[in-house]
């Protein structure tokens, strides 16, 4: 039993090497592979659930260990199928997040280029927010924001203000307005 044991750890560390360079040590990494029609099943769920972007994909698909050509060939079923469309993404994503997180069009533009979406689908999607409704969050939000705001001194507190919605993507010309016409 015991010399059972010791050939064990003998084994493990003399073919288990730790530095990166060692072809024993990758070789006994095990990682998933997957059939296209696997994958293909996989991916469907995945973008089934929740709305995806071309970029999130093929992460998805290239985290899965997929050579490049069978990449191509599931995002192509994908589109074929409709489970993978960009404007329908980038029209959920702008209206989730401007109703959930109140994000301006700045931040909105800005995550939405960072996940390679086109420029004609962020104008159609940005169209889908009114002016009206646009403005009135904002002006909710900044009355709101001015109250919870506990600083004695103006500037501080006008500092705060600001901060806040240009971190959120609002206009820098409705943020120093309001900033202005609140906080005196």
């Amino acid at each position: 039993m015991c010399l059972v044991w010791l050939d064990l750890v003998f084994i493990f560390f003399y073919t288990t090497c730790f530095c990166s360079n060692c072809y024993f040590w990758h070789a006994m990494q095990t990682k998933k592979t997957y059939t296209l029609q696997e994958a293909t099943k996989k991916l469907e769920h995945y973008c089934a659930y929740q709305e995806r972007c071309h970029k999130e994909v093929v992460q998805k698909l290239t985290d899965m260990y997929m050579i490049p050509e069978a990449i191509d060939v599931v995002v192509v079923h994908l589109l074929q199928h409709n489970f993978l469309n960009e404007e329908r993404f980038a029209k959920t994503f702008v209206r989730g997040k401007f109703n959930i997180k109140a994000w301006g069009r700045r931040r909105l533009t800005f995550e939405l280029k960072k996940k390679d979406i086109s420029k004609f689908n962020i104008n159609h999607a940005l169209a889908e927010i009114s002016d009206e409704e646009y403005i009135g969050l904002f002006n909710d939000l900044a009355e709101k924001k001015v109250d919870n705001i506990r600083e004695s001194n103006v500037y501080k507190k006008r500092k705060k203000f600001i901060d806040y919605f240009l971190y959120r993507g609002w206009e820098s010309y409705l943020v120093y307005d309001k900033a202005q016409e609140l906080i005196k």
